[in-house]
């Protein structure tokens, strides 16, 4: 029997984006997650019936599921009980750094709005979608969910109450994304940081914070290029990742913009100026861990600026 019902697409992000530790993020066209949903007769309220490609790590569960939880949030919301199968298909990697369970929330809480035909924006959906993803790694922190949901480039003006921007991106610009099949929890990434820093990082960082986003918004690649850097996180988690600065130092090289972490990684981003120095810098990247002998994914993408849509 054919499924009837609704399929979404969330995609996924990279996070932190060296210099905006849990405030900036952007969306990728692809990688990403997808959930079906359907109405059903023969259920009360929502059960999550089938997911692929999760390997057997994702709980049938919804108060464990960061998609049925999130979507849950939602019908909660909307004072809605009818019965509701949902099926998860996992098309992105675990722990990668690129917000595979932010995907996941953002595609259960968009699934739900789009089959009581769209009650809600997609920013009111926003709170819910960063529940789901806080069952994942117990922070709340929208430099995942908000991407993934909104798309383009968000800068969080503070996680607690939401305050989301988008950012302007300059024409042109691209991401690179190597994902390294090494395993690296988002839980235990954090658990390793230092909770404080001297004034002389605070200042450097707020600099290179400052100048990103006015790079940015000014189409200024070589602000983009001086600003790209992180003097806080990076340096601590940089040990968590065979041959990190080699796979940096390569990206540069290639004349990337900037290179760093990918969320609690173990991917490595890149941003660069255009389709062509994004292959070279993506090769470059790619051959230090080849050469390693690591096995790795290589993803190239301009930004996503549609984030979660309907399939």
């Amino acid at each position: 029997m054919s499924y009837v019902g609704i399929k979404v697409f969330a995609p996924a992000s990279v996070a932190n984006m060296a210099c905006g530790y849990d405030i900036l993020g952007f969306a990728l066209e692809k990688p990403g997650d997808e959930i079906k949903v359907r109405f059903s007769e023969k259920v009360k309220g929502l059960h999550i019936t089938k997911i692929t490609g999760a390997k057997g790590k994702i709980p049938y569960e919804i108060e464990k599921n960061t998609a049925g939880f999130a979507a849950q949030k939602v019908l909660e919301h909307l004072g809605e009980t009818r019965g509701i199968e949902m099926e998860i298909h996992k098309k992105m990697p675990f722990g990668s750094g690129l917000g595979s369970s932010a995907a996941s929330a953002v595609a259960g809480v968009m699934a739900i709005n789009e089959i009581f035909m769209k009650p809600l924006t997609k920013r009111e959906l926003l709170p819910f979608a960063v529940l789901g993803e806080q069952i994942a790694d117990g922070a709340y922190h929208a430099d995942n969910v908000g991407p993934s949901l909104l798309g383009g480039m968000t800068f969080i003006r503070d996680n607690a109450t939401l305050d989301i921007h988008k950012i302007y991106v300059p024409r042109g610009l691209m991401a690179v994304v190597v994902y390294p099949h090494i395993k690296i929890l988002t839980k235990d990434s954090r658990d390793i940081l230092c909770d404080t820093v001297s004034l002389n990082q605070t200042i450097t960082q707020t600099g290179n914070l400052g100048g990103l986003i006015l790079g940015m918004m000014n189409s200024d690649l070589d602000l983009i290029r001086r600003s790209l850097t992180d003097a806080i996180i990076e340096p601590q988690r940089a040990q968590l990742i065979p041959h990190f600065y080699k796979v940096k130092e390569a990206a540069l090289n290639a004349d990337a913009l900037g290179c760093s972490i990918s969320g609690a990684g173990p991917s490595i981003f890149a941003l660069c100026a255009n389709t062509l120095v994004a292959e070279n810098v993506g090769n470059a990247m790619q051959k230090v861990f080849n050469d390693n002998k690591i096995e790795n994914d290589l993803f190239i993408s301009p930004i996503n600026h549609e984030g979660a849509i309907l399939c």
